[in-house]
């Protein structure tokens, strides 16, 4: 090789070195920018009822966890819920800090099959409610879960109009104990001629729809005037907190966060913030939460 060729290979295997060191500069500075913005956040989901009480509080949790947070379980939509709560939980790890959040107990065999922690947050109201024309405001536990049953199908059974009552069930996690099954215990005792819907959105619909309906709804959700629903008390008792303290309102279920088995320090501080800080009392009231914490 002569000297003219040897100059020409050392150049081109130095432009060669640049380059490659240029590529993995760049590569490196790419996934160290990459695992920054996804380590910079976390990310939650799961049921609407729950979403609540995150989405009511997330710039506060924001602040003190530097994070930003991203939620997803508004209305439940796109198939959030309690299942993809838990599979979101799943999903944490160092670069995708990750948590969920239901709204129905688990049970410890369940929670153990699926390796994640539950963090009890609040007991939430059950409310019974009915169309807002319908001159029913209350109704004993008893006439409750025998409508619900179908031993009584004629609202003037119980005080009411003679029509026929339409009742309207939304009978989600029926494995999972609690929630709906305050008012009766499985699915099959509930009344075959009835309306079932796959969303709090469509409970409200149809009850504002039929004046004679009869359905139940979580007390999270909000509904003002134009929904044309109203709640009932039962035995003369109001669905608020201070009533399931006192254990004179029946019908409740439990609201709660999920993490793997190993969440980040972060996931943890804003799940134990929403346990144990002062804010939450406002949104516990707002909604008639009972704080478990």
């Amino acid at each position: 090789m002569n000297h003219t060729s040897l100059l020409f290979h050392i150049q081109r295997l130095a432009i060669l070195s640049i380059a490659l060191i240029f590529i993995l500069t760049h590569s490196s500075n790419s996934q160290s920018a990459t695992e920054k913005d996804l380590s910079g956040k976390m990310t939650g989901a799961g049921a609407h009822f729950a979403w609540v009480i995150f989405d009511s509080l997330k710039d506060e949790l924001e602040k003190s966890t530097g994070k930003k947070i991203e939620l997803f379980g508004k209305n439940s939509n796109l198939g959030m819920g309690c299942n993809a709560g838990i599979k979101l939980a799943q999903q944490n790890s160092h670069n995708h800090q990750t948590f969920g959040f239901v709204c129905c107990p688990l049970s410890q065999q369940e929670l153990d099959e699926e390796q994640i922690k539950i963090y009890p947050l609040a007991e939430e109201p059950i409310l019974i409610i009915v169309n807002r024309l319908n001159p029913v405001t209350d109704l004993s536990i008893k006439q409750v879960r025998s409508i619900f049953r179908g031993d009584i199908t004629n609202w003037k059974s119980v005080g009411g109009w003679d029509k026929p009552i339409v009742v309207v069930t939304r009978l989600h996690c029926k494995k999972r104990p609690g929630h709906w099954k305050t008012i009766l215990p499985d699915a099959k005792d509930f009344i075959q001629q009835r309306l079932n819907v796959t969303s709090a959105a469509e409970m409200v619909k149809y009850v504002s729809e039929f004046e004679t309906a009869f359905g139940h709804l979580g007390a999270t959700w909000e509904h003002d005037e134009k929904s044309n629903v109203k709640a009932i008390t039962v035995d003369h008792v109001a669905p608020i907190a201070e009533n399931l303290k006192n254990k004179t309102y029946p019908f409740h279920r439990r609201l709660s966060a999920v993490t793997s088995m190993n969440p980040s320090e972060n996931v943890l501080k804003a799940i134990e913030q929403v346990q144990y800080g002062k804010s939450f009392e406002a949104v516990a009231k707002k909604y008639n939460l009972l704080q478990l914490n």
